[in-house]
């Protein structure tokens, strides 16, 4: 029998939503937030609302008597005791950067056993959440969040602690941790949990000057904690001693990220620096930066820092205007629909890398963001591979339904999709972020087929059970729903991408009941498009799902196939994951290989290239 620990890398390894949970795991969810308002409303605290969640905790937002904008951080209770100590140490270290570009710490609390994190709360979005709205930042934004972050990072590195100096490293810059105020263009640095004082200085010299500490122990073991892993560079990944250098790796990876409208740093072989429409200067710089040779990236990242006066008097233009053309269709609903998209997808074995030796140091550290993050998702993946994946969960971030289908041929690949987006003003943003995976996509040379499938969380059924030994039974009120397309189109009228073309996919561990792969084999001869996925757990299962059916003469048949799929369910055995996704296959689109995108430079003089279009 497949153990819960062998399913994880099916999903993209983000919090999940509360409405794939447990009916007992959302309670329990619920419960937590409403006794951590509860305690917040208790102190003083009014307009309490749930920021976020992480591998450690819980973060809120509230107004104080006062009057004052604040964020409250609490550790989960359920984590070890040294675990939880360390949101105490993010305070210490918060507090050791007086600036304006990091929140104050105003407090830190215990509540019973329950302590509090305070801090004041930088005024706009988070800079991931800015991305994913806009798509790529325009040129003067990502030069403006560089400058200012490059300016932050010289104080870290002059940080005194005791009147000795003491740099600082933040160990987890990256989009969402950073906070922009559109209003006055400036950016705050949040999320101090990964800092700590630094072991080296940027010259690779020890900060202390203690004889007794350099001959310490504590010089031959990194006090070094890991940020995220799609961010941070290989010295933190692999445990080197703190130094400076590790936020210039986080710098450049967000710089380049927010660049390219992408979610991660692994990309920049394929869609690199110099292709992102940025001035030279800053391209060169960041490909120096995110070089896979170490003195290079300290060339680059000096370089930086010693012309940041430069990058702060660049000239832009007021019209900058993006061009871009959709790879792919996206189909725009017009529906109000509230979605919350998330994104199954399977054959990541082909995207695995053979190289016997690949990362051998990794496979032993200890931390709960490294598990959930890197050990069971991306180990064993190149650069590319890990971009392209982290595209396709991007793409899980915007409210769309539907699929893609990728297979890779020597001569390129050919895609197949249907992605319905239920947000126009994201569109421009969506598809520049499906145009970053056909490129990272087109410069893999595989063989197979990738799909992956988007769902709304909220039309998930579950079945509990007290144990594995009883069979799941659904609740009389379970039906799987479908929608009908606005038009009904016959079969003929247009070839289908079936369910079982692509033949048995290696990745899925769930093997279904003869009986209810009949009528999914049925469901396949009626012209539809969608998905559905079987996720069973020891005491949990998961029915994800989305359909519209495309021939309404069928739907009646198509109805009474998904009542029998329900009525089955109590004769699933064993424990993994089974889905099937069908798309309409109208247009399949093909694209050559490539290695990399054409550098594509902002111009010298943006003026001069204006007048020049509007007199073509």
């Amino acid at each position: 029998m497949n153990s819960a620990r062998d399913i994880k890398h099916f999903y993209i390894p983000e919090e999940q939503s509360i409405y794939l949970l447990s009916h007992a795991d959302a309670k329990k969810l619920k419960d937590w937030v409403a006794l951590c308002t509860h305690q917040l409303e208790s102190l003083g605290y009014t307009q309490i609302t749930l920021l976020g969640k992480g591998a450690f905790g819980f973060a809120f937002s509230g107004v104080s008597p006062s009057n004052e904008a604040l964020v409250f951080k609490f550790a989960r209770l359920n984590l070890p005791q040294h675990v939880r100590d360390r949101l105490e140490e993010e305070a210490f270290m918060q507090s050791q950067v007086h600036h304006p570009q990091v929140p104050k710490v105003v407090d830190f609390q215990h509540v019973g056993k329950q302590p509090i994190l305070v801090m004041t709360r930088a005024p706009g979005a988070d800079l991931e959440q800015f991305s994913l709205n806009s798509g790529p930042l325009a040129p003067h934004l990502v030069v403006k969040i560089a400058v200012q972050l490059g300016e932050l990072l010289l104080k870290l590195r002059s940080n005194t602690h005791n009147d000795v100096t003491k740099p600082v490293v933040h160990g987890d810059i990256k989009p969402s941790n950073l906070v922009w105020n559109s209003l006055t263009e400036t950016v705050e640095l949040i999320d101090w949990g990964s800092s700590v004082f630094a072991q080296l200085d940027e010259h690779g010299q020890a900060t202390s000057s203690n004889v007794m500490d350099l001959m310490s122990q504590s010089m031959h073991t990194t006090n070094a904690r890991l940020g995220d892993v799609y961010f941070i560079g290989d010295a933190q990944l692999n445990g080197e001693l703190s130094s400076p250098r590790f936020d210039e790796d986080g710098l450049a990876s967000t710089l380049y990220a927010l660049a390219s409208g992408q979610s991660c740093r692994y990309g920049s072989k394929v869609i690199t620096p110099n292709s992102l429409g940025l001035p030279k200067m800053l391209a060169s710089i960041l490909t120096y930066m995110l070089s896979e040779n170490e003195q290079e990236r300290k060339q680059g990242a000096d370089y930086f820092f010693n012309h940041l006066h430069v990058l702060k008097n660049i000239v832009f233009s007021k019209h900058y205007k993006r061009d871009y053309s959709a790879s792919i269709p996206t189909w725009i609903s017009q529906s109000t629909q509230d979605i919350e998209t998330v994104v199954y997808s399977s054959r990541k074995s082909y995207l695995r890398d053979s190289a016997p030796n690949h990362e051998p140091s990794l496979y032993n550290i200890n931390d709960v963001q490294f598990d959930r993050y890197y050990k069971n998702y991306l180990q064993g993946m190149g650069d590319t591979e890990k971009a392209f994946v982290s595209g396709i969960s991007r793409l899980g971030r915007y409210p769309v339904v539907g699929g893609i289908a990728i297979r890779w041929a020597p001569e390129g690949i050919y895609v197949d999709s249907s992605l319905n987006l239920y947000d126009k003003s994201l569109q421009e943003s969506f598809e520049l972020s499906v145009n970053n995976v056909i490129s990272l996509a087109a410069a893999l040379h595989k063989t197979g087929v990738f799909k992956c499938c988007m769902f709304n969380a909220k039309n998930t059924l579950h079945v509990e059970r007290e144990d594995a030994t009883k069979p799941f039974i659904p609740h009389h009120s379970c039906v799987i729903p479908f929608e009908r397309s606005m038009l009904s189109v016959a079969t003929e009228e247009s070839r289908f991408h079936s369910y079982f073309e692509d033949g048995e996919d290696p990745d899925e561990l769930l093997v279904l009941p003869d009986e209810i792969m009949k009528h999914i084999h049925t469901l396949n001869s009626i012209h539809h498009t969608g998905c559905i996925i079987f996720e069973a757990l020891p005491t949990h299962l998961k029915i994800h799902n989305y359909f519209t059916l495309l021939d309404h003469t069928k739907a009646y048949q198509f109805e009474q196939c998904l009542r029998s799929i329900v009525r089955l369910i109590p004769s699933i055995k064993g424990l993994g994951i089974s889905g099937f996704m069908k798309l309409p296959y109208k247009d399949t689109r093909f694209f050559e290989h490539s290695a990399k995108r054409p550098d594509n430079y902002y111009p010298r003089n943006p003026k001069a290239e204006l007048m020049e279009q509007s007199h073509e």
